[in-house]
């Protein structure tokens, strides 16, 4: 009955003024509207909405019904509105103005846009003939009138000057705009991306000041060549901290344009340079096999396969066969370019595409190719150092590199089991690892983490390695096989040293189903003046990967072709 006669006083108000409630713990000052079911949540708020000539109902915590408003509790409340709504008015005040201000300020930016479009600039002919330069020759041609071209990489307005940072693919130069080449119509919209050529004068900077390599061209003249996007099409609205790593592989070709991912790239061409030259230097003859195969190499299950004029063939996963086929009449041989996996695999070490770097060698023995495997990478690396600029590029992405001490520790696949054991690294199922398993690439890169060296693990059960591996002699179980294993990535090499007799390749073959018919110009090499021969193949991209400290192999080569991606 109470609440029956609760609701019809708030239905006729109670003598001439209107009751509001307040619950101070259900209630709402957003949602509120007042009534006993839906009250609002501060008495403040009812005084600003509905003014003083209200009666307030308020229930507090603890309290299980309304009751009217003290006069203390009045007072303060007033007090608080009062203050909300001086409030209120000064910001509303505040948006007017600067809504006012900021309509005169695009009222005053076009006319100084407007304005700016009839200041024309034409070259001084006065002034010495440009040079034409690349950024990388900029410091051999300070104090010299130049022409430089690139893309406005970085951009800043102070004080009536212009200042941009100019890139070109070769380096990064500063370039200041004052006068009137800071206030035309061109110079005001200048965009991040824009393609422009600029002339002047490279001086050396103050003391104190800080640029790319120490200096800044003051321009005399510029040419937009070809404006890039703002807003929303601007480059860092498409590229940011926050956008997605599938979007910025969709966007590959801009992401390129960025610091980190074009230093990569040096570095990788750096690197490839370093493999060339360090081969050069053990002897070794650079040849170009097909990539187009009809023969596999690594397991029929990761063939990728086409038609090839009505036949059957498939782009090549190693080059390794028709390596072996130089030595007789090259010697020891290697070859750099892409091999192919059709591999379903997403981890962040995997492509379906890769650059391998692979050799073959004749007349040695495993120790041999081990110690040849371990020369090559640390001459690899002293190559890459040996070049200032690159050395500066691989300590900004991994400041922390060191070149591997030698010798790297060789650890038998028996050895790598008792250690899993010991240590209790277990396989993905949560199994401790047993002599014949295939060491989980989990488990495999913890524990060259947790070693924290270079290893090579050797010997691995011939049943987990490739038809054309050789046995070893002291355990026919095992393969004269070696991977070399790095810190961060796992797996960068894969080596072994290779059958050397018809009769054991005949019974690899057999082991794998394989037809040998395909493979006569391979077995060719074991009856015409066979060799105790060995090689490997290492992926560039996870060495890179080692090297840069890079978190994923992907971010080590221009567009990378993985598991349902083939774009860019």
């Amino acid at each position: 009955m109470s609440s029956l006669l609760h609701n019809a006083a708030e239905k006729l108000h109670i003598g001439t003024h209107k009751i509001c409630f307040v619950d101070e713990v259900a209630g709402s000052d957003d949602s509120g509207t007042g009534s006993r079911t839906a009250p609002y949540q501060s008495a403040s708020k009812v005084i600003e909405i509905h003014g003083d000539d209200v009666k307030i109902q308020i229930k507090r915590a603890g309290e299980v019904d309304f009751i009217e408003i003290t006069a203390s509790a009045l007072k303060k409340a007033k007090k608080t509105a009062d203050g909300n709504l001086k409030k209120a008015r000064k910001a509303e005040e505040k948006r007017i103005t600067d809504e006012g201000k900021t309509a005169n300020a695009q009222v005053d930016e076009l006319r100084r846009l407007e304005d700016a479009k009839r200041i024309v600039i034409v070259q001084d002919s006065s002034l010495p003939a440009a040079k034409k330069i690349k950024i990388r020759q900029s410091v051999a041609n300070r104090d010299t009138r130049v022409k430089v071209s690139g893309w406005i990489h970085r951009l800043r307005s102070q004080k009536g000057l212009i200042f941009i940072v100019l890139r070109d693919g070769t380096g990064f130069l500063q370039c200041v705009l004052t006068g009137q080449l800071a206030k035309t119509y061109d110079a005001l919209t200048f965009t991040l991306e824009s393609s422009i050529t600029i002339f002047g004068i490279v001086s050396a900077l103050p003391q104190g000041k800080t640029a790319p390599d120490n200096h800044e061209l003051t321009t005399d003249y510029f040419v937009l060549e070809g404006k890039a996007p703002g807003e929303q099409e601007a480059i860092n609205s498409r590229i940011s901290t926050d956008t997605s790593p599938s979007t910025l592989i969709d966007l590959r070709h801009l992401v390129i344009r960025g610091e980190t991912a074009s230093t990569v790239l040096k570095v990788r061409a750096a690197t490839l340079r370093g493999f060339r030259k360090a081969f050069e230097q053990l002897g070794l003859l650079e040849v170009t096999p097909p990539c187009m195969v009809q023969t596999q190499v690594e397991g029929g299950s990761t063939l990728f396969e086409f038609n090839y004029y009505g036949e059957k063939a498939y782009l090549t996963q190693s080059s390794q066969l028709y390596l072996e086929t130089c030595l007789p009449s090259l010697g020891d041989v290697f070859c750099i370019q892409e091999s192919f996996r059709a591999e379903k695999s997403h981890t962040r070490r995997h492509l379906s595409e890769y650059t391998h770097v692979e050799a073959e060698l004749g007349f040695l023995d495993f120790d041999e190719l081990l110690t040849h495997i371990e020369e090559l990478i640390c001459q690899t690396i002293d190559n890459v150092l040996a070049d200032s600029k690159t050395s500066e590029l691989l300590r900004i992405l991994n400041p922390t590199f060191e070149p591997p001490s030698r010798p790297f520790l060789r650890m038998k696949y028996a050895q790598a089991i008792d250690y899993l054991q010991k240590n209790d690294i277990r396989d993905p199922e949560g199994k401790p690892h047993e002599f014949g398993d295939d060491i989980a690439e989990a488990a495999e890169r913890k524990m060259t983490d947790d070693i924290g060296r270079p290893i090579f693990l050797t010997h691995f059960p011939a049943e987990l390695k490739a038809f054309y591996m050789k046995r070893s002699k002291v355990d026919n179980r095992v393969t004269e096989s070696a991977d070399l294993l790095m810190p961060g990535v796992g797996e960068v090499i894969g080596a072994s040293m290779r059958i050397s007799e018809p009769e054991e390749l005949f019974r690899g073959y057999a082991r794998e189903g394989i037809d040998p018919s395909p493979y006569y110009w391979f077995t060719d090499q074991r009856k015409y003046g066979t060799c105790e021969h060995g090689g490997y193949g290492l992926g560039l991209e996870r060495f890179l990967a080692w090297m840069c400290d890079r978190y994923t192999i992907r971010d080590c080569c221009l567009y990378p072709r993985f598991t349902g991606r083939c774009t860019p």
